[in-house]
């Protein structure tokens, strides 16, 4: 193995190697077949997805007291360990869903 270091900078000006005409004139079904024949290709299961975590790294959190629907509450708890962490991340999903669609009326 050689130590030789290799050192690259992303974003520097320089033209890629994309054919961006060939990528361009790919049909869906030029794409759905590449991706077939990729080994890589990762599409994951509804059971997968079910038990896949949202992790962020530590983001600052607030102590509040809230008050949820019944149903709802127990429904988180059910999915077992870590339900506020998922209520967390489905709020801030929806914010930020909502921040892209409109503006905060608080900021101008």
């Amino acid at each position: 193995m050689s130590d030789k270091i290799t050192k690259t900078s992303l974003g520097k000006g320089g033209k890629g190697q994309t054919d961006w005409k060939r990528v361009d004139a790919l049909t869906d079904e030029d794409i759905a077949q590449a991706m077939a024949e990729d080994p890589d290709t990762f599409e994951p299961e509804p059971e997968w997805l079910q038990r896949a975590m949202i992790l962020r790294p530590g983001q600052p959190k607030m102590r509040v007291t809230a008050y949820f629907d019944q149903e709802v509450v127990e429904w988180f708890r059910a999915q077992g360990r870590g339900y506020q962490t998922r209520m967390n991340a489905v709020l801030r999903t929806y914010m930020e869903g909502a921040k892209k669609s409109r503006p905060s009326p608080h900021h101008s």
